[in-house]
Order: C-alpha cells, then structure tokens, then sequence
C-alpha cells in the first residue's frame, strides 16, 4: 500500500479535487502559494482546515465534531466508531478520511492509516496534512525517501509549512544522494 500511495503522490498535480469540494478551496490554494512571506499564510491555511472539516449537511458536520473531541478526550474507539460511520456515510468527505487517517497514526496503525490516506489523497489532491502524515509514516518506517518526497510535495501545495521545511532540510543534509 505504501507504494500505491507514492505513486499517486508522484502524480498529484495533474489530478482535480473531487467536485463535492467547495470551489473556494481553489483562490485558497492560490493565495496560499503565491504569497511567499507569509503574510497571511496561517490565515489561509486556517480557512481551508475549516473548510475541509465543515459539511453542509448539520448532521455531519456535529458528527466530526463529536469523532474531533472524542480523540481530544482520549475516547479513541469512540471516535474510531464515529469516522468509520461517516467515512461510510459520505464516502466523498476527504476530510472524513483524514481525521480517521491521524486517529490510526496515533494509535500506530500504520497501513489502517495509509490506506485512508490514500483515499484522503485521491478525493483531495492538495491535502498537505494527508501527505505530511504519509512522511510521518514512512519515517517511522525508516524510509527517508518516500518521506522526503511527500514533504517536498506538501511544500509545493503549502510552502508555509514550517516544520515540514526544517524536515525537508534535515533530511537533505543526511541524506544528499535524495537530491539526485
């Protein structure tokens, strides 16, 4: 699976978002990457979490409020019960995906995580918290590579993402031949 999700982050950019995300995600991303001070970066970058997170539906929507505050809270099977419910219920929500994604990562599940991930990815191409959680998993399992290659990627769709750019640097200076 890990592999399967490389090849689709080495193709990203010449996929579209899913049509059931708001088209105002798109002059998001826009400003996003062509402000290279930041000046309103973390703004942006909030907007479109809210985005990403709300649902038009109210019912949803409660729904990933409840799943976000059980993680808060520790109640990981509870929140694991709540994605899993709306992953199921709408199937095209690819922050839905996501948030079931980071439960998985935090409870080690890896492949469970990369495999939500991966769908997170397809229905939402510029995901930069999927793709940085997909790096954090290839660390974790000691491929530098891979890793290197979805920050990189990140950065293209969020350059602001600091802890992300200190990441790419890091590995660069222990790993050069990546550079290549």
């Amino acid at each position: 699976m890990y592999q399967n999700t490389l090849k689709l982050i080495v193709t990203l950019e010449h996929r579209r978002p899913a049509e059931s995300l708001p088209p105002q995600l798109d002059s998001l991303f826009l400003q996003l990457t062509a402000d290279p001070i930041a000046r309103n970066a973390y703004e942006i970058e909030d907007m479109i979490w809210e985005i990403w997170t709300d649902h038009p539906e109210p019912f949803a929507a409660a729904m990933m409020n409840n799943a976000i505050a059980a993680v808060a809270e520790k109640r990981y099977d509870t929140a694991e019960n709540i994605f899993t419910e709306l992953v199921a219920a709408r199937p095209d929500w690819s922050e839905a995906w996501n948030k079931r994604a980071t439960l998985y990562y935090m409870l080690g599940r890896d492949q469970d995580s990369v495999r939500d991930i991966h769908r997170t990815l397809e229905l939402e191409p510029r995901h930069f918290g999927a793709l940085s959680g997909f790096a954090q998993i290839c660390l974790r399992a000691g491929d530098r590579g891979s890793a290197l290659v979805a920050f990189e990627t990140a950065l293209r769709i969020n350059p602001h993402l600091n802890l992300v750019q200190e990441a790419v640097v890091e590995l660069n200076q222990s790993y050069p031949s990546y550079l290549h």
